[in-house]
């Protein structure tokens, strides 16, 4: 790493923070220290960076905004790569929108329906980049970005850079390849559709307002925590078992909506955790029903746990 770190600061490749508490880049405000955190000011610097992990065989992931994720308190060895400046170019080519993947996914809701173009209301609220939008293909309100993503730029780990069309992303519900591959968008290419303005940006609003009013973002959270389990839903089994509310040290369930757990008192990742578990196991017992975690959780155990 020492080696690494040495190469990294010669070059103008961006922001380099050594042991960064990931509890500063992630919604939930939970997560202990990446060895070193990189924020690439540009597609070159994010490539160049890849190369130079490889060449020192440190390990990595990438995050954008830090929703959906829950960063053990041990942190997370090797190297975070966070997407944000640098990778958030925006074009806009008549009904066909080019977006880096830095891109926060509440702020281009909220510009492409400004402009018009109808497909993008469903993420009205949903917090996270464009990058882990694709990623996880993200989604609320009947929709999800499958139905808009036309390709996207994908920069794989063996460096290789390679435009990926929609029908070979492998998306379902909450998923794509990229989780499997490990593959980093760095750019998406959506075809939405021209609307009259003044509604569009009614019903995306309408969206963002539903979120806001029945959703708890008074406190850190990641979002929804759990999948649903259709024909069920993950909040209303979570309620019907009496667990809004339960607590375990700074984690608890939102007494607004059972699917979130929110940092109400400096929350640990083992909080969350112990909680996860809790539900999982009340869930199984009361309805017979096993649900799975749509939050991603990463990181290596703290030290003497």
């Amino acid at each position: 790493m020492k080696q690494f770190l040495e190469e990294i600061q010669k070059e103008n490749i961006g922001i380099v923070k050594v042991n960064e508490p990931l509890s500063n880049h992630t919604t939930w405000k939970i997560g202990g220290p990446a060895d070193v955190l990189i924020e690439p000011n540009s597609l070159d610097s994010l490539k160049h960076v890849m190369t130079l992990l490889n060449d020192f065989d440190i390990p990595w992931r990438v995050i954008g905004r830090g929703s959906n994720l829950l960063v053990s308190d041990g942190g997370i060895q090797g190297a975070v790569i966070k997407l944000g400046k640098g990778l958030d170019q925006l074009e806009i080519d008549d009904e066909t929108i080019r977006v880096g993947g830095g891109y926060p996914l509440i702020k281009l809701a909220t510009v492409i329906s400004r402009e018009g173009l109808a497909g993008l209301e469903f993420a009205g609220g949903i917090p996270g980049s464009v990058g882990g939008a694709v990623f996880m293909n993200a989604g609320a309100h009947g929709s999800d970005i499958s139905n808009i993503l036309k390709e996207a730029l994908v920069l794989f780990p063996d460096g290789r850079l390679e435009w990926i069309q929609n029908e070979e992303m492998g998306f379902s519900y909450r998923t794509s390849r990229l989780q499997e591959e490990k593959g980093i968008c760095v750019e998406a290419v959506f075809q939405l559709k021209k609307g009259e303005k003044s509604e569009i940006v009614k019903h995306m609003q309408a969206n963002k307002d539903y979120r806001r009013e029945s959703q708890p973002w008074k406190h850190p959270t990641c979002g929804s925590v759990f999948r649903n389990p259709l024909p069920n839903y993950a909040g209303q089994l979570i309620e019907e078992a009496g667990l809004k509310g339960f607590q375990i040290g700074g984690a608890q369930i939102s007494t607004m909506h059972a699917n979130f757990i929110v940092n109400i008192d400096n929350a640990k990742a083992e909080d969350v955790i112990n909680l996860i578990n809790h539900v999982k196991e009340t869930i199984k017992t009361k309805h017979d029903v096993e649900i799975e975690t749509e939050v991603e959780m990463i990181g290596r155990p703290k030290e003497n746990e």
